[in-house]
């Protein structure tokens, strides 16, 4: 069966929820504080907050124009939802966004092309499903699943013609689909197909906007992954810039004169400031905009949604799935959300490693439990699939994306109140000194890493000109 698959991813777990992932990183060569982290009192000088990828999408845009630009970051490393673990020797792994989406005029498949970087495509197409009772989805469960799936998307269809106020993803579904009058069997079908919206959009369906869920702009061409890691993307972004790690920013002030960024160690001071703090670390208050933020911005960053996708790597002594790029599991209903969505990371690695995906609610009820109880529950879907004498796993990797205090969730989402024009309220700038960016920021491609990327551009652009 054919899935959305859209994955970030984010990244996040993000695409993404906050890392707490047990992995040594790789990271372009930055420099800690130095004991001068002052910048400079020449007016023009540009901050710009985090060294994710729409960060050093705008410090290497303007470095490239000849403005003076210092990047504050509050990790230990560059990145921020690209994060590729070096803890497996040999066996690179992105912790967060993991694909280009759509690589045809892609501003990221340019880059790879630059970083002669390998990309290995991964093919919806190329799936093997599974029942809650194990067994492997026939051709005619197949037409089954895929009907439900037909009825849910004609049911969202026809809201978003006809509707004039909004409402959950789960609410316009089960009305549609009589869901109190549906068998249990029935249930757990419609219920595999909501999840797989939370899959590729992050967020609970319990608060995805049926109107507005889908309003991001149609990816073209096929998805590809790094067998190396994405890494090696802001790595070449992130060459030769001025990067100050383990800095964490408190609090934005700004006036006529410029602006004043002050961090955990020291303040700095320049003309302009460019925030690509994640809607999630917004929202959270965690950093303080002096004079405030207009109302709209407000509004903007107070409804929309951050969602949550984790992963959680295991690694096995051999291979025992299927040779495909996916593998995907229907739970009973009371199941809802649990290990739906699988990817066979041995296809572009060669080693025999499979990565679990869990988005939205139950993504982020599992970053309370311990790594020993995610690895257990994933074994208990896998047992159920392959046997109960299946290996058992020689090490694991795993994502906690809503808990990172520097992401607080995977990518954003369009939330049931919120409406696509307010991401251009997130991304405007104000009083021409603070300048925002960050996938959330893109009215068209929220969500992915070419998204992020373009609207650190954006801004960039904003402060040039």
């Amino acid at each position: 069966m054919t899935m959305h698959r859209r994955r970030f991813l984010q990244s996040a777990g993000l695409g993404l929820p906050g890392l707490a992932a047990l992995t040594s990183l790789s990271a372009c060569k930055v420099s800690p504080t130095d004991t001068n982290s002052s910048a400079s009192s020449g007016s023009e000088r540009v901050i710009v907050v985090g060294a994710g990828i729409s960060g050093l999408a705008a410090a290497r845009y303007l470095a490239d124009q000849g403005e003076d630009v210092v990047v504050l970051e509050a990790r230990n490393r560059i990145g921020g939802r690209i994060w590729t673990s070096e803890k497996w020797a040999g066996v690179p792994l992105d912790l967060g966004a993991s694909w280009i989406h759509g690589i045809d005029n892609n501003p990221i498949a340019s880059l790879a092309a630059k970083a002669k970087a390998r990309t290995v495509v991964t093919n919806p197409d190329s799936s093997t499903d599974y029942l809650a009772d194990g067994s492997e989805v026939d051709g005619a469960q197949t037409k089954v699943i895929a009907g439900w799936q037909t009825k849910m998307e004609d049911a969202l269809a026809a809201y978003q013609d006809d509707a004039d106020k909004d409402a959950s993803v789960r609410s316009v579904v089960e009305r549609a689909l009589g869901w109190s009058s549906l068998s249990d069997e029935d249930k757990a079908l419609v219920s595999f197909g909501l999840n797989d919206y939370e899959h590729e959009y992050s967020g609970s369906v319990n608060q995805m906007s049926a109107l507005y869920f889908d309003s991001g702009a149609d990816i073209k061409g096929k998805d590809v992954l790094f067998p190396r890691g994405y890494h090696q993307i802001t790595d070449l972004l992130a060459s030769g810039l001025s990067i100050r790690t383990g800095q964490v920013v408190k609090r934005i002030d700004w006036d006529s004169s410029g602006v004043t960024v002050g961090t955990d160690k020291d303040t700095f001071h320049a003309g302009h400031v460019v925030v690509t703090l994640p809607l999630g670390v917004l929202q959270s208050g965690a950093v303080t905009f002096g004079p405030g933020l207009p109302a709209n911005k407000r509004t903007a960053i107070g409804n929309l949604g951050m969602g949550v996708l984790n992963k959680c790597y295991l690694r096995f002594p051999k291979v025992f799935w299927p040779d495909t790029d996916w593998m995907t599991y229907v739970p009973n209903v009371d199941k809802y959300g649990q290990w739906e969505q699988w990817i066979n990371i041995a296809r572009p690695t060669g080693q025999p490693v499979l990565l679990g995906f869990n988005a939205a609610d139950f993504g982020r009820t599992i970053e309370g439990w311990n790594d020993t109880r995610i690895v257990d529950s994933a074994m208990g879907t896998l047992k159920t699939i392959f046997g109960s004498d299946i290996p058992a796993p020689v090490d694991y990797q795993i994502t906690r994306w809503a808990s990172d205090p520097y992401a607080r969730g995977s990518y954003s989402y369009n939330k049931t109140g919120s409406t696509p024009a307010m991401r251009e309220r997130l991304a405007a700038a104000v009083d021409d000194r603070v300048h925002f960016a960050g996938e959330a920021t893109h009215r068209d491609s929220y969500q992915t890493v070419h998204g992020a990327y373009l609207s650190g551009i954006r801004a960039a652009k904003e402060v040039a000109d």
